[in-house]
């Protein structure tokens, strides 16, 4: 279980790498109008809508990374179905549908299918459509449905798979929904306390999207709370309006981006060239921006331990925040931005005392997280065990197409060709191979080609540590298999 959550993560980390820059982007734009958003300036809207086309895709891009990186072989067909499966369920799901299936007013649809595009949702979606091209990829029909064998099929039963979902989703969506809604409210009078709760819960819910129910309930109009809109208007009370956005100051600005140093820090020092230029990126999107998600989202499946963790310590924060009084508010997220901007409004109270805050916060993330990810080796990006290659490996910039043919031929006939070959895959260094007969693997003659290493798993299954070119071997041998 605990492998095919972390094949999860890795999965995401395809559309995860894309979100500082939006993330940049969007706070940029913001910066320049941060009190109309781009109506009043074309080089802020120009900016903000640019992000928020990849900021606000997230659970589209979920759908197609984890159908992709959770399928056989890796086919665009896999992406198409994740595509298709989303479109499906965020459709027949929208409000209008809903309406339409209940006949009832648009306006007297449950809230809770207004946040059916998320997160969670999405991640749904992919694995749902990894499972149905893994399955029907390969299936051939009768001749006369010919055209829809094999990889056109997959996102054909995505597609009718989807139609369940939808069909339980529509039931037990809107009860989910609202049991977070109840729960919301039930805690909202317990001051400080009810601050670190929902701290708490407002990360532990990020994964699947239904943090926008907490969100309602204290930053919205939702029971009168109103967080947000009375603290940039003056509306609220001094020290007491704003105790559900202070806390995060502290996390979003120095805490994650301590995290992001630790993990940069414990990589494996053959990947850490690649973890910085991820690190660094989510780790200055989340200090300047307050958009957490590309550090969050690349170790939350990786090590979920670890995001547990990381939840534990924004409730802390909030309920600190809360308990002292200090307070500092947002219209974007808990970035510099929104921190220098909102420190001048006449609710902000003590609001360099989060500053402060953030510096312990820092430290505290930065050792803890080194301390557990070394402790208990948790797989963070960087020390993956599908990310091992040696010093020799070899390099992408020195390989030749022919190198590459030549190469996957002698590995190709090593494993025995196409009689003992079941199946291939391949991740981020390693070739995954299934075969009928482990004895007519030559292993030497697979050796021969210069590959780092090769590891036998299973009966059946050997893998061959080839490094970053994997890829290209990988194609070659597959159109050998042709």
């Amino acid at each position: 279980m605990m492998k095919y959550v972390q094949k999860l993560g890795r999965s995401l980390m395809l559309p995860v790498a894309v979100l500082p820059a939006a993330a940049i982007l969007m706070g940029i734009g913001y910066w320049i109008d941060h009190d109309g958003w781009g109506e009043g300036n074309v080089v802020a809207a120009f900016l903000i809508k640019a992000g928020a086309s990849i900021i606000d895709s997230i659970p589209i891009l979920f759908a197609v990374g984890v159908a992709y990186g959770m399928s056989k072989g890796k086919d665009g067909a896999s992406a198409l179905s994740g595509l298709v499966a989303f479109l499906v369920i965020t459709t027949l799901l929208k409000t209008d549908s809903v309406a339409l299936l209940q006949s009832i007013d648009v306006e007297n649809v449950n809230p809770a299918f207004k946040k059916i595009d998320n997160a969670f949702i999405g991640i749904i979606s992919g694995l749902i459509a990894s499972v149905m091209y893994n399955r029907f990829s390969h299936v051939k029909l009768p001749d006369f449905l010919a055209f829809f064998s094999g990889k056109r099929l997959a996102p054909i039963m995505s597609a009718v798979a989807m139609l369940f979902v939808s069909a339980v989703l529509f039931f037990v969506w809107p009860l989910v929904y609202g049991a977070l809604v109840s729960f919301g409210t039930g805690i909202s009078g317990l001051g400080s306390v009810g601050a670190g709760l929902y701290g708490f819960f407002n990360r532990l819910l990020i994964p699947t999207g239904l943090h926008h129910a907490l969100n309602a309930v204290f930053w919205f109009d939702t029971i009168g709370i109103n967080d947000i809109g009375k603290f940039w208007d003056g509306s609220g009370t001094k020290g007491v309006t704003g105790m559900y956005q202070a806390g995060f100051f502290p996390i979003m600005m120095f805490g994650l981006p301590a995290a992001a140093l630790a993990m940069y820090h414990t990589a494996k020092t053959t990947r850490r060239k690649q973890t910085a230029s991820l690190m660094l990126a989510a780790g200055f999107a989340a200090f300047f921006t307050g958009v957490t998600e590309p550090i969050e989202f690349a170790f939350m499946f990786l090590a979920p331990a670890l995001y547990l963790v990381h939840a534990a310590l924004t409730g802390l924060s909030l309920f600190i925040a809360a308990t002292f009084k200090w307070t500092a508010g947002f219209g974007f997220s808990a970035g510099f931005i929104d921190f220098f901007l909102s420190s001048r409004l006449p609710l902000a109270n003590n609001p360099l005392m989060l500053i402060v805050q953030g510096l312990v916060f820092a430290v505290i993330y930065y050792f803890l997280f080194r301390f557990l990810i070394t402790t208990f080796d948790l797989k963070t990006p960087g020390r993956g065990d599908d990310e091992d290659y040696d010093e020799q490996e070899l390099e992408n910039d020195v390989q030749t197409e022919n190198k590459f043919t030549n190469m996957a031929a002698k590995i190709h006939d090593g494993l025995g060709g196409n009689d003992n070959i079941t199946s291939i895959d391949f991740c981020a260094t390693r070739l995954r191979v299934e075969v009928k007969d482990m004895d007519a693997v030559d292993q030497k003659k697979i050796k021969s080609t210069g590959v780092p290493g090769i590891n036998v798993v299973g009966p059946q299954s050997i893998q061959v540590i080839v490094g970053t070119s994997v890829q290209f071997v990988a194609d070659e041998i597959e159109k050998m298999r042709k």
